[in-house]
Order: structure tokens, then sequence, then C-alpha cells
């Protein structure tokens, strides 16, 4: 075979071996005497009989620059699974930034199902959950001096004797004051702490 088979010639010009078998049909190829292509006399045929408005050019690179947060965002999916991550500045390889992602799709699937089965619940409906919940806490705490003054003042006067042992008579009114301010005191304290929901 002195040149090229239509499939060598085909990878050659970077075309279908369809489009190669048309172009040998309508006679826009050179062929040796015994069917194989001449390829440079080929493409300079091809060349002169081709249409320019007509030719495909063959597609550029489509490569997009990539944030600094993507590549960022690879490097820390990465590392939270501990596998190598790429240098500052030294760029992410496809199977790492490939690998960040099959990473990422299996923790939204697994958070996704936590969800599902109920594990988990939205960040806001907790906050709201957790504000009720410490407004219930404390509007008992602040309703518990007015239960429990009376009963405590009981069995403080029951058990209580001054020196001479006659049984000391404590106020219900003044018990509840006592707790008030205690238990005032402890809420303010409880207010300073604030939850970190990160």
């Amino acid at each position: 075979m002195q040149g090229m088979s239509e499939r060598q010639y085909a990878a050659h010009v970077g075309l279908s071996r369809g489009a190669i078998q048309k172009a040998k049909a309508a006679e826009r190829l050179v062929l040796y005497p015994d069917g194989s292509i001449n390829a440079a006399a080929s493409d300079a045929r091809r060349a002169e009989m081709t249409d320019p408005s007509k030719t495909r050019m063959p597609p550029g690179p489509k490569l997009k620059p990539v944030p600094e947060a993507a590549v960022a965002a690879v490097g820390d999916t990465l590392r939270e699974q501990g596998l190598a991550v790429p240098a500052v500045g030294g760029g992410t390889t496809f199977l790492q930034a490939k690998t960040a992602n099959e990473v990422l799709k299996a923790q939204e699937r697994r958070i996704r199902l936590q969800k599902l089965k109920g594990e988990l619940i939205e960040r806001a409906r907790a906050l709201a959950l957790v504000f009720r919940l410490a407004r219930e806490e404390r509007d008992a705490w602040v309703n518990w001096p007015a239960r429990a003054a009376a009963l405590m003042a009981a069995e403080l006067s029951a058990s209580c004797r001054d020196a001479t042992g006659q049984q000391i008579t404590v106020e219900p009114a003044a018990m509840q004051k006592v707790l008030e301010k205690h238990v005032r005191a402890h809420l303010d304290e409880l207010a300073e702490v604030r939850p970190d929901f990160r």
C-alpha cells in the first residue's frame, strides 16, 4: 500500500470515515493505483475544492478560568477526607477535582438521606425550637418561687427553732422575694450564654 487507508486519512484530517468515503466518491481525494490515498495531494485538492465559508473550524479548547474559591473548596474537601491536597498555586489536577466532586456528591446524598429519615432538621426550625424551649424554661423558673415559697416557708417554720427553743415562723411572702431574687440572678447568668450554631 503506497498511501493511507480511509481510516488513517480520516484520523489525519480529523474527519469521520464516512466523510472520507463521501469525498472519495466525489473525487475530491487523490488516489494511488492501489486505491490508497495520497495524503499530501488529497489535502491540496480538498483545500482547492472546499468552500472556506462551509468549513468547520476545529473546536478550540473550552477552558474557563476556575475561581479561587472553587479551588479552595476542592482543597478543603480533600483535606476533610484525609486525601492529598494540591500545593498553593500548584493547581488542582483533574483527578483531585473529580475526587472532591464525588466526595461532595456522596456527602450531599448522605445528608438528603438523613433528612428523609428524620435524623436532620432545617437550621431555622432547630433555632426556633431551641428558642421556644428556652422561653418555656425561663417562664417555668420565673413562676417557680410563687409556687414553692409557701411550701418552703411551712417546712422551714416546722424545723427552725431559735436559741430558746421556740419555733420560728417564716413568712411565705419574704421567702418568695428571696427566691425570686436568686432565680432572677440565675436567669441573668443564663441569658449571657450564647450558643454557637456553626
